[in-house]
Formats: structure tokens, C-alpha cells, sequence
């Protein structure tokens, strides 16, 4: 007996035109589904669409049918829905509600009707189960990337919903948690809910029990890389960073950081949740206040630097208007050039905030270059919503940056990429505990477990496959793999 069905399934958002196609699956209680696909196919559409927000909170043209455990999502009221069916938002700075983290877990248990000793049992036993107790009285709006995707993921598994679906669930956390996570997800599996993960980073979830694997649509991937980067190649600089310090709320979040870099490099920053590196990235361009020095050859130094959430720079109607925003008389041969470099070029009258999360990551970064920092570019988490094809293509856009002279700093939790860097500077809470050529720094274990890190055998190996499901197929069972 099916839990969730998708019936010739389509939507098209009115903006746009954007969307899926027909779409037909089945998930039984107890079944995993990895749902793959390029940036842009519509994996999130398809997640709004099997847990109600589509029709009830975006109103485009939706043709077919769900059912959520005997209900018709389209005429089922959504607050009845959400007892059926949890989601994790790509982006989960968006379904922060509350003051506190506390009360993010305890909203959603009010909204089942809960007694109040059982909700609270429930609290305490979801704080602990996602290493949030430290922070229950923090304000989500100050936790790190990470720290929000877990309490996201604990606010939602807290309701224990019999269907669990989950937007890049991994995509901000470090491997400690990942490997929590995976954990959690196989034992909710084999206890019987269902659990569908739209997900790049598919290595995470190939141990899940009976994972079947369903591949969605065709995204836009197109993209043309200049021969040469329209960069004048810069002078020799060197970045210094002398005893940094950052307080913030009575908090120290970096103590008396030090290091040098060079022009020229691609340098990944790693580290746990929280660790700091968000703030390091902010404290290098002026936008975060901090005591020490920083320059670049002994002037103020001049980054650009692209949000771990792009949300928060993007502002204007169109990619057009956002990549030209205050520019009076800009050079639009070489804005062509990066419309075309980050595959933008079809998107150039869409309004920012319908791109997918991949998509608005490749624009903030289009917005970036376009202002032509002397120093170099920063980026935080630039693989998020990204698939390998976007990966490589921003892999060699940073190349191309590089040999100029330039320098790249890119913080992120996906080792995959960081072990294409130059360099590998790796974040504890005492400071920098690995720094070093990226193959050296993650073949050697102690440092990753002196900060309770690992590095996944699939970073050294490749990872099993599981059963391929055409994106159309109908009722699929589970064999397992």
C-alpha cells in the first residue's frame, strides 16, 4: 500500500513557464527515494508539490494528482497536510519562525496538539539527538548554515511525520553531522517512514535500506568558458591575517587566527558547524567587525564576497538588472561573458528569487565579478544546489580567475571540491589544526578526529550505485541494491 502517490504530476510556475513535466511515482512506508537531477529541474518544485505547498502557497498551473496517505493534497488543507508529511526547504534560513532554537522545535509539536510533558520530552530528546543543546536559547538567525540546516531537520523529524522529504539535506552540514544524519535517516527507514531526498551529494544516502533512485528532468547546464579570462593580470599580492579576533554576543568565535596567502591560489576552508568560517570570510572584507590586522600587501584589502545564503543580495526584477545594478556605464561584452561562463544566459529577464537555489548561487557570483574586486573573490559554500556539471564548470571559472593573479578563498563542507584546491586550510575551534596540499591534509586522520571529523571513504573511493527509476516510471518497488 502506497503512503504517497504522484499521478501524470505537472506544474509550471506563471512567472516563468518553469517547472516539471508529467511525473508519476509511489513511496510505501518504509521506502527511500533519491531524487537527482542537473541545477534547475525542478527537484524542489516536485518536493512543494508532494507535501502541499503546491497549489496552497504558489499558484501556478498544476494538472495531475497527489495523495498523501489517502488525502488530496490540492483540496486538503495544508495544516492537515503537514501532519502527514514534513519538508526541508532548500534553503533553511527561509522556515526559521521563532526567537529561539528551543522554540522552532516546540512550534511545530504545539501544532500537532501535543500535551505539554510530552512536547517537552519530545524537546529535550531532539536537542540532544542533533547536538543542539548548547544552543536552545539562540536566536536561528545567528546560527551558521549548518547549525540552521540541523535545527531545520529537528524541527521538521521532532513531529515524526510518516513521510520525510527533504530538500539537499546535507548540503551545509559537516561530516560529523552528515554522518548523523544518514544514521537517523536509516533508522526512521527501517521503522517505516518514508523518506524522499532531492539531493547532489548522493553518496550520503546510498546506504539507505531499498534506496531507489529516480532521476528528474533536464536542467540548463549550458555554459561557455571563455579562452581567456577578461581579467588584466594583477600584481603579486599576499594576504595577511596577524592575530584575528572576533566577539560576538559575548561569544569569541575566532581566537587570534593567523595565516598568509598568495595570489594565484584556489584555498578551501574547512571546519565544523559553527566553527567560524562564515565569519573569518566577513571579517576579510570589512563587513564583520574584529580586533587584529588583515591586509593585502599592506593596504586594505578588496574582495567580493558571495553570501552562503544568496537570498540576502539579491534584490532587483530581473538577472539582468541584479548583474548591472549601479553600474553607470558598464561593460556589457564582458557581461555577456558571464552570463554565458555560469550558464545564467537564458535567465536574463527572470526575477532572481524564482531561480533555483544553484542558480541564484551562479548569479551572486555573476553580481560579484561584474564589480571586478582587485584582491579576489570569497565564496561560502559555492557547491550549494550545484550538480557535478556546475561544480566542474565553476571549478574551472575559478582556475581561469586564479591564473591572473587573483586569489580564492571558498569555505565548505563538500571535501570533494575542497580536494581540488591548491590548498586546504582546515578550521578548528582553537584555530587552524591541518594546513597543507588538500590530497596530504585528507589522507592524514588526526587532525580531522583532534576536531571530531572524518573524511567519508568515498572522498578516496568511488561509492556503489543503486537502481536507476526513469523519471516518469510508474509504482516502482524496491528491490534494494
Amino acid at each position: 500500500m502506497s503512503l504517497l502517490s504522484a499521478t501524470n504530476l505537472s506544474y509550471h510556475y506563471p512567472q516563468n513557464g518553469r517547472g516539471i513535466p508529467p511525473t508519476n511515482l509511489t513511496v510505501a512506508p518504509g521506502e527511500a527515494l533519491l531524487i537527482s537531477g542537473p541545477s534547475g529541474c525542478g527537484k524542489s518544485t516536485l518536493a512543494r508539490c508532494l507535501t502541499g505547498f503546491i497549489p496552497h502557497l504558489y499558484h501556478g498551473e498544476m494538472r495531475g494528482a497527489v495523495m498523501l496517505d489517502g488525502l488530496v493534497t490540492a483540496v486538503t488543507p495544508l495544516w492537515q497536510l503537514s501532519e502527514k508529511a514534513g519538508l526541508l526547504f532548500q534553503n533553511p534560513a527561509a522556515q526559521m519562525l521563532t526567537e529561539t532554537v528551543e522554540d522552532e522545535i516546540l512550534f511545530g509539536l504545539e501544532n500537532l496538539g501535543l500535551a505539554r510533558a510530552a512536547m517537552q520530552r519530545r524537546l529535550e530528546e531532539t536537542l540532544q539527538q542533533f547536538g543542539l543543546d548548547s544552543l536552545r536559547q539562540r536566536d536561528p538567525h545567528t546560527l551558521s548554515g549548518g547549525e540552521q540546516q540541523r535545527l531545520a531537520l529537528a524541527a521538521v523529524m521532532a513531529r515524526r511525520p510518516p513521510l520525510l522529504v527533504l530538500d539537499e539535506p546535507f548540503s551545509m552540514l559537516d561530516t560529523a553531522a552528515a554522518a548523523a544524519l544518514v544514521a537517523d535517516l536509516q533508522a526512521l527507514v527501517a521503522g517505516g517512514t518514508a523518506v524522499i531526498i532531492a539531493e547532489h551529494r548522493a553518496e550520503y544516502v546510498h546506504s539507505l535500506p531499498g534506496l531507489r533512485h529516480m532521476a528528474l528532468g533536464n536542467g540548463h547546464i549550458a555554459s561557455a568558458m571563455p579562452d581567456a579570462w577578461p581579467f588584466a593580470a594583477t600584481d603579486p599580492l599576499e594576504l595577511v591575517v596577524e592575530g584575528l579576533r572576533v566577539e560576538r554576543n559575548g561569544r569569541t568565535i575566532l581566537h587570534d587566527l593567523s595565516f598568509t596567502a598568495s595570489g594565484g591560489q584556489i584555498i578551501a576552508l574547512v571546519g565544523r558547524n559553527g566553527v567560524g568560517k562564515t565569519t573569518l570570510l566577513r571579517a576579510l572584507t570589512g563587513l564583520q567587525t574584529f580586533n587584529g590586522r588583515i591586509h593585502v600587501n599592506n593596504n586594505t584589502p578588496d574582495f567580493g564576497l558571495v553570501f552562503q545564503n544568496p537570498d540576502l543580495q539579491l534584490f532587483n526584477a530581473s538577472v539582468r538588472a541584479e548583474i548591472l545594478y549601479r553600474l553607470p556605464q558598464p561593460d556589457l561584452a564582458y557581461y555577456r561573458t558571464l552570463l554565458a561562463a555560469l550558464g545564467l544566459t537564458a535567465y536574463e529577464e527572470t526575477p532572481p528569487l524564482l531561480l533555483s537555489e544553484g542558480e541564484k548561487n551562479r548569479l551572486a557570483l555573476a553580481v560579484i565579478l561584474m564589480r571586478r574586486p582587485r584582491h579576489g573573490i570569497l565564496l561560502d559554500e559555492p557547491s550549494l544546489g550545484q550538480d557535478a556539471a556546475h561544480k566542474a564548470m565553476l571549478l574551472r571559472l575559478m582556475r581561469r580567475i586564479a591564473q591572473t593573479g587573483q586569489l580564492l578563498l571558498m569555505a565548505t563542507h563538500d571535501l570533494a571540491l575542497a580536494a581540488q584546491a591548491d590548498r586546504l586550510l582546515l578550521l578548528g575551534p582553537d584555530g587552524f589544526v591541518a594546513d597543507g596540499p588538500p590530497a596530504a591534509v585528507l589522507a592524514d586522520p588526526i587532525p580531522w578526529q583532534r576536531i571530531g571529523l572524518r573524511v567519508p571513504n568515498w572522498i578516496h573511493a568511488s561509492s556503489p550505485g543503486v537502481e536507476e527509476v526513469p523519471r516518469a516510471a510508474q509504482a516502482a518497488t524496491a528491490p534494494g541494491y
